[in-house]
């Protein structure tokens, strides 16, 4: 037998195999948790997603944690500047089942988001979501006035629940 041949047989015999562990885990292939210093230096962990809510309308949904383990937890949703306006303080609606949960708006304590006249980002506090949740369960995101509805997805859960031990850069 050829090294050719031997070389194709090896590939038939691993193309399943890869796609086996592909199909096994498949939040491993999609993780979105990145690690490193922001300006100042301070280090953060963050988990990054571009959702869309019930009206089509696409926003980028930030969850991280500044300093190291330990270190306080934020969710800041990002809608397109000049199309929506985020007055605060609102607190965010959290549900899962018949679980709900109000994360305080944090907006305000954050000097960069207080002092952007565009008003397009809120921030709340993660803490008390990531307390609660055991498993990672879908979410469903409301914010009044604004958006009635925007899905979140397990494996995004899986990414949220993975910050408050993730290693700092």
């Amino acid at each position: 037998m050829s090294q050719r041949t031997f070389g194709r047989i090896e590939v038939l015999l691993l193309a399943p195999l890869l796609a086996l562990i592909l199909a096994i885990a498949p939040s491993a292939a999609l993780a979105q948790v990145h690690a490193h210093p922001d300006a100042e230096g301070t280090p953060v962990v963050r988990s990054l997603e571009s959702l869309r809510d019930l009206d089509d309308q696409s926003w980028q949904v930030v969850a991280y944690r500044e300093g190291p383990p330990g270190g306080p937890l934020r969710l800041r949703i990002v809608g397109y500047p000049g199309k929506v306006r985020l007055d605060h303080p609102t607190a965010l609606e959290v549900r899962s089942g018949r679980l709900r949960w109000d994360l305080e708006d944090v907006t305000l304590a954050s000097a960069a988001l207080a002092r952007d006249n565009r008003s397009a980002a809120a921030e709340f506090d993660l803490a008390p979501l990531l307390a609660d949740l055991e498993r990672n369960r879908p979410l469903r995101l409301r914010l009044p006035r604004v958006f009635s509805e925007l899905a979140v997805p397990p494996y995004v859960v899986a990414e949220w629940r993975s910050l408050p031990d993730a290693p700092a850069p």
